[in-house]
């Protein structure tokens, strides 16, 4: 089945609604598609903690790392698991809860103009190529849908918080990113 937007939804994405978004500021255009990486626990994948987390079921003492973000309400638009499946928790016309303080271009509180894309990872491991290439799919069909995103206007959580934040880290091939989402590498 092909990648396409139904009503804000992503028809092959598997729907996790989360509580963390609300409505984004009256006029705004999406212009902006920010890259992030996470994995719960740190470089653990597969399991069901980032859902969990999302959707503010998160066990606390399921690790102990879990106590250290017990309480936090964050969310992201979309997930990319290690195999590439999708996964959706907030409608794209949504401010899902990814970004925090931040700025581009000069705008700051990029959740009110972006759409927020988890990878499952973390900055120093090797993101696998199903997620480049789902990615790669997600930006085209994102792209087509609003198009103030440009490939230039597709950026790191570090790009839009330096200083605070680091994902999708130095693990996460920029280039041969850019070179899947131009067509040099398919």
């Amino acid at each position: 089945m092909t990648l396409s937007i139904d009503n804000y939804w992503l028809n092959t994405a598997r729907r996790v609604a989360s509580p963390n978004h609300d409505l984004r500021p009256p006029g705004g255009e999406i212009d902006l598609l920010v890259v992030h990486g996470i994995s719960l626990p740190p470089r653990q994948y597969g399991g069901p903690e980032i859902e969990a987390f999302f959707c503010n079921s998160l066990v606390p003492d399921g690790h102990p790392y879990f106590a250290g973000i017990a309480g936090v309400q964050v969310s992201a638009h979309l997930l990319i698991r290690r195999d590439g499946e999708l996964v959706q928790f907030v409608a794209l016309d949504e401010r899902a809860w990814h970004a925090g303080e931040s700025c581009f271009d000069g705008r700051e509180r990029c959740n009110d103009f972006s759409i927020g894309i988890e990878l499952e990872g973390c900055d120093d491991e090797a993101y696998e190529t199903a997620q480049y290439e789902r990615l790669v799919e997600l930006c085209i069909v994102l792209m087509a849908a609003y198009p103030g995103i440009t490939p230039e206007r597709i950026v790191g959580h570090c790009d839009i918080a330096p200083g605070r934040k680091t994902d999708p880290g130095q693990a996460f091939d920029w280039r041969y990113f850019r070179r899947l989402l131009a067509g040099e590498e398919r």
